[in-house]
């Protein structure tokens, strides 16, 4: 997660970063989500009914999913990535908003 609050916090102006969990409660998400992500430019909460998850086929955590302005899956993987793969995909994702 620090990664991908690093690049919310370069791109959080043209792209919505979102961090939903799931399988907590409300205050261990929001003690977590305060201590990863110090930018202040990821959406984040509790996905209690995983609606989130079921709506774009996650199964399990950590995954990184990459949904276009249109809601369709650009691309998703599981894990850590690479910081500079992850910012083509994001450069990616400006390009198809055009």
């Amino acid at each position: 997660m620090p990664v991908i609050d690093e690049l919310a916090a370069e791109y959080g102006d043209r792209i919505d970063f979102v961090a939903p969990a799931w399988k907590s409660t409300p205050e261990a998400t929001f003690a977590r989500g305060n201590e990863l992500l110090q930018s202040g430019k990821i959406f984040w909460g509790l996905d209690e009914e995983e609606e989130v998850f079921s709506a774009y086929g996650v199964p399990y955590q950590p995954v990184t999913v990459l949904i276009a302005h249109d809601r369709t899956v650009v691309t998703e993987w599981a894990g850590m990535q690479d910081p500079a793969e992850i910012e083509a995909w994001l450069n990616e994702l400006i390009a198809l908003a055009g």
